[in-house]
C-alpha cells in the first residue's frame, strides 16, 4: 500500500511506535490507555472537550445573541483543516512530492482518520484554538475599540499573537512526547528550525493561518452598517469561502522566506522568519497593552464575558504546563537535543516565554471581565 505508506512515512511511523501498513482508510479506534505516551489521552480530552465547549458557546452566540462570527469561525477552522491537511499527509496524491515532500507524521491516538494520518484531536484542535484566541481578543475589546474599519484587522492581528503563544506551548512539546514526528529528511520545509520545530510552521501555521481566517470570517459574516442579518445559507457559504481562502493567505505570507529556501541561504531564511515571528509578538503586545491601558485609564467597568473565555484558556494553559512538567526530567537529561528515549526536544525558553504571555492574557481577561449574571447582551465584533 505504497500510496498511503511510502518509505518516509514508514520510517516515521516506526519511530513513533506503530506501523502505517494496513491502516484503515476511513477511521480506526484504539484503547486510550494503550497509547504510546500516557500523556496522549489527557491531550485528547483537553482538545476534543474544548472543541465541544467552543461549539456550544458559538451556537449560543449565534442563536441567542445574533452574532454568527463564532460559529462561522468554528466551521471555517474545520474547512481549513480539510483543505490544508490532506496534501501534507499524502503529498504524492496531489503531485507535491517533489515540491513539498513528506513533512511529518502524527502518532496514533484513540480515534484516527485517513489511513491513521489524522487524529480526531487534530480535527478538534483548530476550532478549539481559534475560539480560544478570538474570545480572549473580543473579551478585551480589541475588535470593538477600533470600530468597523480597522477593528477586524487589529483584532485579527491580536488573534495571530494569541495563537502563537498558546500554539507553541503545545508545538514545542509534541515531538518529545511522541505526539508527532517531523521528517528530518525534508530539509526544504523543516529547516530552519527552533530546536525541533520548523520555523515555517511556527509562523505560518501557528499565527498567519488563524489571523487570516479570523479576518476573513469577521469581514464575511460580521455585522456591517446597512446589511440585514445573514441567513443560515449565507453564513454557511461565506464560512466555506473563509476556510478555503486561508491557505492562500498563508502562501502569500510565506513568499519572503521561501525566496531563500534551501542551500547556503538557510541563515537568511532563518533571519526573515525570526523577524516575522518577532513582528507578531511586537504587534500583539502593543495591541493588548493598549487595550489594557485604555481600560484602566478610562476606568471602564468590568464587562460581562462568557464562561468559555474565562475558563478554557486557563484550563488549556494549566494542562500544558502540567504536561511540560512531566516531560521536564527527560528534557533536562537530553543530550544533543535528543532524550534518552530518542525523541527530539523543543525549545524550553520559547515555550516558557509563550506560557508567560499566555498567563498575562488569561489574568487580563479574568481581571477585567465578570461572569454574566443574566443573558449576555449582543456584543458586536
Amino acid at each position: 500500500m505504497t500510496y498511503s505508506c511510502d518509505s518516509a512515512a514508514e520510517r516515521l511511523a516506526e519511530r513513533l511506535g506503530f506501523s502505517c501498513h494496513d491502516a484503515a482508510p476511513v477511521v480506526d479506534f484504539r484503547n486510550p490507555f494503550g497509547l504510546e505516551s500516557g500523556t496522549m489521552p489527557f491531550l485528547e480530552l483537553l482538545v476534543v472537550g474544548g472543541a465541544v465547549f467552543a461549539f456550544v458557546h458559538a451556537w449560543r452566540r449565534w442563536r441567542r445573541d445574533g452574532d454568527p462570527v463564532n460559529i462561522s469561525l468554528w466551521f471555517a477552522s474545520v474547512v481549513y483543516l480539510a483543505v490544508i491537511e490532506p496534501p501534507l499527509y499524502f503529498p504524492s496524491w496531489f503531485g507535491l512530492q517533489e515540491h513539498v515532500g513528506f513533512i511529518f507524521s502524527h502518532n496514533v491516538f484513540t480515534v484516527q482518520f485517513m489511513y491513521d494520518r489524522l487524529p480526531l484531536y487534530i480535527v478538534a484542535f483548530y476550532p478549539a484554538l481559534s475560539q480560544l484566541a478570538y474570545e480572549l481578543v473580543r473579551a478585551l475589546g480589541v475588535f470593538a475599540r477600533r470600530g468597523r474599519l480597522s477593528g477586524p484587522l487589529a483584532g485579527s492581528l491580536a488573534v495571530a499573537f494569541v495563537c502563537q503563544v498558546f500554539y507553541e506551548i503545545f508545538d514545542q512539546l509534541g515531538p518529545q512526547l511522541k505526539w508527532w514526528a517531523w521528517n528530518p529528511g525534508n530539509k526544504t520545509i523543516n529547516e530552519p528550525a527552533l530546536a525541533s520545530v520548523p520555523m515555517n510552521s511556527m509562523f505560518l501555521f501557528a499565527s498567519v493561518s488563524f489571523g487570516a481566517m479570523t479576518y476573513l470570517v469577521v469581514r464575511f459574516v460580521g455585522p456591517k452598517d446597512g446589511r440585514a442579518a445573514l441567513t443560515g445559507r449565507q453564513v454557511g457559504l461565506r464560512t466555506v469561502a473563509a476556510g478555503v481562502l486561508t491557505p492562500l493567505a498563508m502562501g502569500i505570507a510565506g513568499i519572503p522566506s521561501n525566496l531563500f529556501a534551501g542551500g547556503d541561504r538557510l541563515g537568511v531564511q532563518r533571519a526573515i522568519l525570526g523577524v516575522e515571528i518577532a513582528v507578531v509578538w511586537i504587534v500583539g503586545l502593543y495591541l493588548f497593552t493598549d487595550a489594557w491601558r485604555t481600560r484602566r485609564t478610562h476606568q471602564e467597568p468590568a464587562v460581562a464575558s462568557p464562561g468559555f473565555a474565562r475558563t478554557y484558556p486557563a484550563l488549556y494553559l494549566v494542562v500544558h504546563v502540567a504536561l511540560w512538567l512531566v516531560a521536564l526530567p527527560a528534557y533536562v537529561d537530553a543530550s544533543g537535543g535528543v532524550t534518552e528515549q530518542g525523541t527530539p526536544v523543543g525549545s524550553l525558553w520559547y515555550a516558557a516565554l509563550c506560557a508567560l504571555a499566555a498567563t498575562g492574557l488569561v489574568v487580563a481577561v479574568l481581571s477585567t471581565t465578570t461572569t454574566p449574571q443574566r443573558a449576555e447582551e449582543p456584543v458586536r465584533s
